[in-house]
């Protein structure tokens, strides 16, 4: 197991009042790279070292006290430039790594389909090539004459040339696979049926809740994005009716640019939804950083005006429950719910929520269609979704869910059905 040394540099009066959660988040990142955290560091600075961040007496001291403790990681809590990490690695006895690419890192482990692999390699790719550099004699720069290259800068360019290569052949496989995902998103845009997206800071308790309305055995775990591809399952009522719900991977603040970028195709799948229900952990001391990080980047990909629904989760970590609402508001008021996925308690409540969101314009249409009519039951399908049939020889009763505009014309004496909520 390696030994981590985490830094964290505030620039600012609000990164040095954030310095300790933000060594939190960081140290969850590490532990989920299977590194043993062993020190933590902080340093306050009015502007980073443009060569290596922390400065030429830090980094002594870094030295020092890595060789001490046997460290074989040092992760920093920011960004650093190629130029930074090339320096920090030549003047330090461990492996240097930033926070975009122990991110990085953590999704390459956790991918699963063949989409998701290839978006985390695209966005480890990305991150790589201006990162190249060569060490030693292999890659030296001997000769000095015009037009004259060595065998180092003959092997950077042969690299360049291998990942960009790459680079554009897996934009080719993901905009292929993006092609085929948008034919289903468009056949479910065909259909009546609403779909709901699960999203939240990493660590939310999306798929513990996404196993608690689908009733399915999803992946979870207290580990950092546990879930990084998207799954779909149906959520059903006791009457018959159901909606598609999505679990998507989690968000985390200053998202790398390399991930929002490969991940676009997935994160689209949010756009594309009827509601959103954003799980926030009410247990975490940073819920609402947490929340404002993610509602920015829905923002972000054009899913901000979208209806949301704030599920608070994690109510049975939180001894004075009864204070949790204000006077006179109930569970799942004004876009809003309290809930234990881990529990059930708040669960109905929120499928209550978000069944008045989702059926608010459909019906519930229950008739008898005569046998002379039967050659309609297709097209009555693809406009609205049959929870129920009974057939007998001469006619069909169904029992339909639909927009009263879309079988108008097919039913005009049912047009007026039962409101769904």
């Amino acid at each position: 197991m390696d030994r981590a040394i985490l830094i964290h540099v505030s620039l600012s009066a609000r990164e040095k009042a954030e310095a300790d959660s933000s060594l939190d988040e960081l140290a969850g990142l590490t532990r989920a790279v299977g590194a043993a955290v062993v020190h933590r560091l902080r340093q306050n600075r009015i502007r980073p070292s443009p060569r290596t961040f922390i400065g030429e007496g830090k980094v002594r001291e870094l030295a020092l006290l890595a060789e001490e403790l046997r460290a074989d990681l040092i992760v920093f809590d920011r960004n650093l430039t190629p130029v930074q990490q090339r320096s920090l690695e030549d003047s330090l006895p461990a492996r240097v790594v930033d926070r975009t690419q122990l991110i990085l890192d953590i999704f390459a482990r956790r991918a699963a389909s063949r989409e998701g692999k290839l978006q985390v390699e695209l966005a480890r790719l990305m991150y790589r090539l201006p990162r190249l550099t060569g060490k030693g004699k292999t890659f030296s720069q001997p000769g000095a004459g015009i037009r004259t290259r060595g065998p180092g800068e003959q092997k950077l360019e042969e690299d360049r040339r291998r990942i960009q290569s790459r680079i554009t052949g897996i934009k080719r496989q993901i905009r292929s696979l993006g092609l085929r995902r948008a034919g289903q998103r468009s056949s479910r845009r065909k259909s009546p049926m609403p779909v709901v997206s699960l999203v939240g800071y990493t660590s939310a308790g999306k798929s513990t809740l996404f196993n608690a309305l689908s009733r399915e055995r999803a992946f979870t775990s207290p580990m950092l994005f546990a879930t990084l591809d998207p799954v779909l399952r149906r959520v059903s009522f006791p009457d018959g009716l159901y909606f598609l719900l999505s679990d998507t991977v989690g968000f985390l603040r200053n998202l790398p640019v390399e991930l929002v970028t490969a991940f676009r195709a997935t994160l689209e799948e949010i756009r594309e939804s009827d509601c959103i229900c954003h799980v926030i952990d009410l247990a975490s001391p940073r819920s609402g950083e947490q929340a404002e990080a993610v509602e920015n980047v829905l923002a972000d990909i054009g899913a901000g005006d979208i209806p949301l629904v704030r599920v608070f989760n994690k109510i049975d970590l939180l001894p004075g429950r009864e204070g949790l609402l204000s006077p006179g508001e109930r569970p799942g008021a004004a876009g809003r719910a309290y809930v234990s996925a881990k529990t059930g308690e708040g669960i109905p409540d929120l499928k209550r929520l978000l069944r008045g969101i989702l059926f608010q314009d459909r019906r519930l249409f229950r008739f008898r269609l005569p046998g002379d009519r039967r050659a309609l039951l297709p097209e009555i399908a693809e406009r609205g979704v049959i929870l129920k049939t009974a057939e007998s020889p001469d006619h069909v009763d169904l029992t339909l869910m639909a927009r009263p505009e879309s079988v108008r014309d097919l039913l005009p004496e049912f047009a007026e059905g039962e409101p769904l909520c």
